[in-house]
């Protein structure tokens, strides 16, 4: 993937300001129920993912059980719709005179697809059935061949690389200066947790997820994506999204539509995508979204950037007074 050359625009002055969606992870039992009881426009982004799925998705977001919420298929649209309706309920309590304007979007891995959203490339009903999508078919990768993923911390990616090729592992996201993700077959993860704790990591840790995402054991959920990824009708962004992949933005249909099927298998440079921010004169992050992941690592990206999370009614009436 190659983001448009007259892409590389630094951020408007008058707004220093990105919006950071999270992704798979960050899913807990309980998230957006006081969101959907306290604020109608976040009530309306429930009701419409319900209805664009045909099932009531939102009661596995409010009731859990967790077992059900960790599935893929499930969790990549309950964390979506959540912060959908964060940033719905954030423009409600705001008004459109006082919402603050992005200059840039961007998500992390599942995010970049709320990120579309934000930036008026899709629908919500239409990101619901995507996600909803792209969640049955990593789970049907995953399924096929054992994989995992794990954090590696305190190590050089270039150490890191050496042990990925005598493992057969991948680096998927390279999250901040200090902390990889790699992703294999599952005993291939094993051996090179083992390896880099022996060669000086200061912690290793194995990750609770389905597969090995962002990596070449996905290829087989790619050709699937593609196809619902040209089935559905997409706008040019109204915002440049900065792109997983690159960590440079997109700003047309084609780079974005290459980009969501490439992702699959390619690392998350998030590291890159916040430097890119930052250059480009973003001093503040809104993350929109359950948890607070992303605004850790910012912080460890960037120590002067100003974070700021809404993700519930109390953090929105924070804003709004």
């Amino acid at each position: 993937m190659s983001a448009s050359s007259n892409a590389i625009n630094p951020a408007s002055p008058a707004s220093r300001i990105a919006f950071l969606f999270p992704g798979q992870g960050s899913q807990a039992v309980g998230m957006g129920l006081e969101l959907y009881q306290s604020s109608p426009a976040a009530k309306a982004v429930f009701d419409e993912v319900d209805e664009a799925l045909g099932t009531p998705l939102s009661k596995i977001f409010f009731e859990g059980p967790e077992d059900e919420l960790r599935k893929t298929i499930n969790a990549q649209p309950g964390i979506m719709t959540v912060s959908l309706a964060c940033l719905k309920a954030l423009e409600e309590a705001l008004g459109q005179d006082r919402m603050p304007k992005a200059a840039l979007v961007a998500g992390h891995s599942l995010g970049e697809y709320t990120a579309l959203v934000a930036a008026g490339v899709l629908s919500i009903a239409d990101a619901a059935r995507l996600v909803r999508e792209r969640g049955r078919l990593m789970q049907y990768a995953a399924d096929l061949r054992e994989g995992g993923m794990a954090a590696i911390m305190g190590m050089e990616n270039a150490a890191l690389e050496e042990i990925c090729r005598e493992t057969n592992t991948e680096i998927s996201n390279i999250n901040t200066q200090d902390q990889t993700v790699i992703s294999g077959d599952k005993a291939d993860v094993d051996r090179a947790m083992e390896l880099a704790n022996a060669r000086g990591a200061r912690r290793t840790v194995s990750l609770v997820v389905a597969g090995a995402f962002h990596s070449r054991l996905m290829e087989p959920a790619q050709e699937g994506l593609a196809k619902i990824v040209d089935s559905l009708t997409f706008k040019e962004p109204s915002i440049p999204i900065v792109a997983n992949c690159t960590g440079l933005p997109l700003t047309t249909v084609e780079d974005i539509k290459h980009e969501l099927t490439s992702g699959l298998c390619t690392c998350v440079k998030w590291k890159d995508s916040v430097e890119y921010m930052t250059k480009s004169g973003i001093t503040t992050f809104y993350e929109i979204g359950p948890g607070k992941v992303l605004s850790g690592m910012v912080k460890r990206i960037s120590a002067d950037a100003e974070i700021t999370n809404v993700s519930d009614p109390e953090s929105i009436q924070l804003l709004a007074t």
